[in-house]
């Protein structure tokens, strides 16, 4: 697999923004930041709303997907073009949940929203929505190959790689969520023990698009991550850990790397497991 085949430039959406072949999604952890203004022809998807279960801590199963796709206008032949502010950091969430319920066709915008607006380009007004017929979308049962559980982070520690792609902060305990994000903490603070801290937002350029190959594949090599073995990624619920599943599986083509949904708020909530308080080794 290539940067190609995972990866768009803004140039490439400039010139493909009104393809009918193509669906350009935008997942933001401000959600609101849509109805400020978006890049031309794209649909949202609200992470809170629309891929999160409404009652049980989860997010949405087959026939919900399906049916969130389905009413956005979304067919299993669109190629999806996410992107995203933070350096796509919701948005290869959602990208982590396509390839989850098998939906090859799908990239990233390099840069995400961040690369958009520093080069100035054009942004449609927040009511600017575009109309798209539905469709009757079906998703594939989820590809578990990506997905790891509590209990396999558990027997990961001291065989696997296990990364967090926390703060400094939040690795070492002092804090238990990021900074401006106080809500869904977890009952203990700390990390896994033998776990890596390589914060997600190190996979970035200042622009906000991805480093080189070789640059990422030194960043998690300098910190002792052997790419050989089964790699498993966390964070808090997921979301920034999706960023480290991407880099490590899709651009680098590391087999064997999971991600890890419940994170630090369900880990640090377990009864009885092994955590672990203070900074990086």
């Amino acid at each position: 697999m290539s940067r190609h085949d995972v990866l768009v430039d803004a140039d490439w959406v400039q010139e493909h923004l009104d393809d009918p072949t193509i669906a350009i999604v935008e997942v933001d952890e401000d959600t609101t930041a849509y109805e400020k203004n978006h890049i031309k022809n794209a649909i949202r998807i609200d992470w809170t709303k629309d891929l999160q279960d409404p009652v049980r801590r989860d997010f949405v199963d087959q026939e919900g997907f399906e049916k969130l796709l389905s009413e956005k206008g979304i067919s299993n032949d669109h190629t999806v073009i996410l992107y995203g502010g933070n350096n796509n950091w919701f948005a290869a969430y959602a990208y982590w949940y396509f390839k989850l319920y098998g939906h090859e066709n799908v990239k990233l915008i390099d840069g995400g929203r961040k690369k958009w607006e520093l080069d100035a380009r054009e942004l449609v007004a927040g009511d600017e929505v575009p109309q798209r017929a539905k469709t009757e979308y079906k998703a594939k049962p989820q590809d578990l190959s990506i997905r790891a559980f509590r209990d396999e982070v558990v027997d990961a520690i001291g065989t696997q790689n296990i990364v967090d792609v926390r703060s400094p902060d939040e690795f070492s305990g002092k804090l238990n969520a990021p900074a401006h994000l106080p809500q869904e903490q977890s009952q203990r603070p700390g990390h896994v023990p033998t776990s890596r801290n390589i914060p997600w937002s190190k996979n970035a350029n200042d622009d906000g698009t991805f480093k080189s190959d070789d640059e990422l594949k030194a960043l998690y090599e300098d910190e002792e991550i052997d790419l050989a073995k089964d790699t498993i990624a966390l964070c808090r619920i997921g979301e920034r850990s999706a960023i480290s599943w991407f880099v490590l599986h899709e651009l680098l083509g590391v087999e064997n790397v999971k991600n890890y949904d419940g994170s630090w708020t369900e880990y640090g909530s377990l009864v009885g497991v092994p955590i672990e308080l203070g900074p990086a080794k």
